[in-house]
């Protein structure tokens, strides 16, 4: 099993971040190979600032491992620093078809009104993602329900592909359901809408770099309901705070959503919430004291990006290589 897997390289990580990828990442290592990159290449659809984009990657890379991605148990490197993930988009997206690209509902929502005038690359960035993942013979690719469209998409590739010049090179991955559940973390102001650093209010998120004061504070004025506590789980639908808080609580506490509500049922989020402050200063605490000694130390990150990178290269390169004398650029 083999698994493969990135992240865009974006600044202001937070708790919606940890919950919802990168803890199950984590505990992935465990259980398969892992190969996860820094999306830098992806980054390049939408306006970017080229030094914040540098500077990014250096953050999520020393993010990652403040986490727990352990390098010598997993590839990790950026997208960019291996020339096989762009090479072989080119030939997969003469394998694509328009109709299927049409149909991605990502790039309607991305793109919104300004459909025109986005970047070529909005559009055709699942194919680069279907080569991401192809060009290691990934067996799995664990995704979100936002991203599960995307997969079928690199399957479409894989079989048309191996159909049209008679070979069995590509391998259709397969969702990866392993590393535990992802929690859907939603905003602090707004339970109906994502955890997310574009939002405008710092109150919306916990950041992984908060001070524990901070992470306090932002808990303790975490939008709610005046409504006590329910003891039955399908009583938190319609309460969408109630039912956020409750999840992170239980996410982080290792607790299912019954226990949390067995706990605290009859009570309001008085009670709940320094409980909920607890936990999440005891997760992100070691998180943001070992992030702020490796952003110290660019020598470490460089060169844990440099070894990933190499490792990578060497497993795609027999694969960039096939493709090639598939489609008749080489012998």
């Amino acid at each position: 099993m083999r698994v493969v897997s990135g992240i865009q390289p974006t600044g202001g990580l937070h708790l919606g971040n940890l919950l919802g990828a990168i803890l199950r990442w984590v505990r992935m290592q465990d259980e398969a190979e892992c190969l996860f990159f820094l999306a830098d290449l992806h980054a390049l659809t939408v306006d970017v600032d080229p030094r914040q984009l540098r500077a990014n990657v250096h953050e999520m890379a020393a993010a990652l491992i403040a986490s727990g991605i352990d390098p010598a148990k997993s590839t990790l490197f950026a997208q960019s620093a291996v020339p096989a993930h762009p090479e072989l988009a080119w030939i997969l997206q003469c394998t694509a078809r328009m109709g299927w690209l049409n149909r991605m509902t990502q790039f309607k929502d991305k793109s919104g009104k300004n459909r025109e005038s986005s970047s070529v690359g909005l559009f055709t960035y699942p194919v680069l993602q279907a080569a991401d993942v192809l060009v290691y013979r990934a067996t799995h690719v664990p995704v979100g329900e936002d991203q599960k469209q995307h997969i079928e998409l690199a399957r479409d590739i894989a079989v048309k592909f191996n159909n049209d010049f008679d070979t069995e090179l590509f391998v259709a991955p397969e969702p990866f359901i392993g590393g535990g559940t992802a929690a859907r973390v939603m905003s602090l102001r707004d339970g109906l809408a994502k955890m997310s650093k574009s939002d405008p209010s710092e109150q919306s998120r916990v950041g992984l770099t908060d001070s524990d004061e901070t992470i306090a504070q932002k808990i303790r004025k975490a939008k709610t309901d005046p409504e006590p506590l329910p003891d039955d789980p399908a009583l938190l639908e319609g309460r969408p705070e109630a039912k956020n808080l409750v999840g992170i609580l239980a996410a982080l506490s290792g607790e299912s959503i019954e226990a949390v509500l067995a706990r605290f049922a009859g009570q309001g989020f008085g009670a709940l919430k320094p409980a909920l402050a607890d936990v999440v200063i005891a997760t992100v605490a070691p998180i943001r004291g070992r992030l702020d000694e490796l952003r110290h130390d660019e020598a470490a990150i460089d060169a844990f990006l440099a070894r990933g990178a190499e490792r990578a290269r060497e497993l795609a390169a027999p694969t960039l290589a096939a493709a090639y004398r598939a489609v008749g650029l080489s012998h």
